[in-house]
């Protein structure tokens, strides 16, 4: 079977709370022949990871970098992997993935009103602009 999975699917699998759904989700995730994880639903993942189970950012990246390098797993893997190094600067998985697509959709600054994840783009030498 080839599935999209939903962000509570990824949830269950890791956190494992609620031991029948995690059994199920484990169960489709290892056997499904092609697993599409879009970007919206990591972003989700990693949000719902930090805030409502306050799990380590060091700890979701090994989530992440696990689950990406599954062989049944297709996902955008350069956004996903601008969002772990975001993650593991202590800055937002979700503003490396937006910056990444708009880079990758023709647009040339990264804009916000967020000053850390300004500041962290500029570190790592992209275009970025607090407003």
């Amino acid at each position: 079977m080839k599935v999209t999975v939903d962000t509570n699917i990824l949830v269950r699998a890791v956190i494992y709370d609620d031991a029948k759904q995690a059994k199920k989700a484990r169960k489709i995730l290892e056997e499904s022949t092609l697993v599409v994880i879009t970007l919206s639903s990591l972003c989700e993942f990693v949000w719902v990871l930090l805030r409502s189970y306050d799990i380590e950012a060091s700890d979701i990246c090994r989530a992440l970098k696990s689950l990406i390098s599954a062989t049944n797993v297709e996902v955008n893997r350069p956004a996903v992997e601008a969002g772990i190094i975001q993650l593991e600067a202590g800055g937002d998985f979700a503003d490396a993935v937006i910056a990444y697509e708009g880079k990758w959709l023709g647009g040339e600054t990264f804009v916000s009103f967020d000053k850390k994840a300004i500041a962290l783009f500029k570190k790592q030498n992209q275009s970025a602009q607090l407003l």
